[in-house]
């Protein structure tokens, strides 16, 4: 999962938060593109788990505990996996959850970081294993909107949720 988010650095250069149809399941928006959210996705698809399918088939089941912030009355596979919050009530659902620290020792390679940023958008990446110029901390693997990048921001923001599913 992790090699699989790295290896979008320089490949996604792109940013496009756009509704687009999908395949079912397995669908993706074109590589050279993509949200933060799509990010995830991609790398839990190396790892050979499809969050499209199983973010809808938890939708289906679970409607009450996804957020409805978009007026969606009901689950759809071509945007529900791209959106943070529903992610987070994924991530939450499957008991993988952890405690937000304000201490980067408390975050591990493969962890799932989410973010609210200053502007109030929520935001998700991937702790790698390279590690910050001062060695404090981890970079984070993200796409915030010029591309998937690798940087220092673990605590550029305030952190909202904290997951390890592997």
């Amino acid at each position: 999962m992790l090699d699989g988010a790295i290896a979008q650095a320089g490949v996604t250069t792109g940013y496009d938060p756009s509704y687009v149809a999908l395949e079912y399941p397995g669908g993706d928006v074109p590589e050279k593109t993509g949200v933060c959210s799509d990010v995830v996705v991609r790398a839990f698809r190396k790892a050979g788990i499809d969050l499209q399918k199983e973010v809808h088939e938890d939708m289906k089941v679970a409607r009450a505990e996804y957020p409805t912030k978009w007026g969606a009355i009901a689950p759809d596979h071509n945007i529900d996996h791209r959106r943070v919050l529903n992610l987070m009530a994924y991530f939450t659902r499957r008991g993988k959850s952890l405690p937000i620290s304000s201490s980067a020792a408390g975050y591990q390679p493969g962890d799932i970081v989410a973010w609210e940023l200053s502007s109030g958008v929520d935001h998700i990446g991937i702790v790698t294993n390279m590690q910050s110029d001062s060695d404090d901390r981890f970079l984070i693997v993200h796409n915030i909107g010029a591309g998937t990048r690798i940087e220092d921001v673990m605590f550029a923001w305030t952190i909202k949720g904290h997951y390890r599913f592997f």
